[in-house]
């Protein structure tokens, strides 16, 4: 995770205000609000000098308390698996739950002075009429997901209409035999595991009614399951399971796709199906040859 992009992710403000709501906590009053809200807008301008000086941890502590300040609870949906710098900034998030803007923001500040004790903000000025209307810096693009550059569209391959579910496309040129439906990228990823971390359950049935290998695996030895499992797309999960997806599998790291998951729901899923399939007859196992 690069430390300056994700401090000025933190510091550049977003599109909307933190507005006068629910700010939780013990009532202040409003002079007191102001200046703590001037002092954290200070504190986000200054991260931005704190790039040598802050670990990744902590620079995902000033991103957390940031966003809860900026847009609340999160309640956006976590990244796909691809997405590795995009989900710890979630889970960062996600962790702060029901947090109060006032608390973030005394966090945020307290944080940013631990990481240059000698910094301090400037006192706010008297008049305060037009702070209450102002936001915390300029419009910001989204943290969380990570929008695909533009493809012009005689430049798209499979994997492209695959990535935006254009389920008519890919359908043509598997039906047509242009495309090998377990054709791999540069990484090992088929189809399926890419239609797997979208979320895209109706693809992800096409792909497996032209025979996707349900249980192909990626240069790390992920299997579409662990895709599904990681990303929390129960459906899908259940869905690959009733395909005959196998549970047990593990990747280079040794882990299952139970263990790939955040999902209590998900995790026992797979564990009930995993002990059942140990359990079941040979006879049910495999179709014999």
């Amino acid at each position: 995770m690069a430390s300056s992009e994700l401090l000025e992710e933190i510091s550049s403000g977003d599109a909307c205000s933190v507005g006068s709501g629910d700010i939780g906590g013990a009532c202040v009053g409003e002079q007191a609000e102001d200046e703590l809200r001037s002092t954290f807008e200070q504190a986000a301008q200054h991260a931005q000098k704190l790039a040598h000086v802050a670990s990744t941890d902590q620079l995902l502590y000033l991103y957390a308390r940031f966003k809860q300040v900026k847009a609340g609870r999160c309640t956006t949906s976590k990244p796909g698996f691809f997405d590795y710098e995009g989900r710890k900034k979630w889970d960062a998030w996600k962790a702060m739950g029901d947090c109060s803007q006032q608390q973030a923001m005394q966090e945020y500040v307290g944080a940013v002075k631990n990481l240059d004790p000698d910094w301090a903000p400037k006192v706010l000025e008297e008049k305060v009429e037009d702070a209450r209307t102002r936001t915390f810096g300029g419009p910001v693009v989204s943290c969380l997901n990570h929008g695909q550059e533009t493809i012009r569209e005689e430049d798209k391959d499979i994997f492209d209409y695959c990535r935006e579910n254009n389920i008519a496309r890919v359908s043509q040129a598997l039906a047509t035999g242009a495309i090998n439906v377990n054709i791999a990228d540069d990484e090992g990823r088929g189809l399926l595991h890419w239609a797997c971390d979208r979320g895209l359950a109706e693809l992800v049935s096409v792909l497996l009614f032209h025979n996707a290998h349900i249980n192909m695996q990626d240069s790390e030895g992920q299997t579409p399951l662990h895709y599904a499992s990681a990303c929390e797309f129960s459906d899908i999960v259940d869905l690959l399971l009733d395909h005959g997806a196998d549970p047990t599998l593990v990747d280079h790291d040794g882990f299952q796709p139970h263990e790939a998951t955040d999902s209590r729901e998900i995790s026992n899923m797979l564990l009930q199906h995993s002990s059942y399939s140990e359990h079941k007859p040979p006879s049910l196992l495999e179709t014999p040859k």
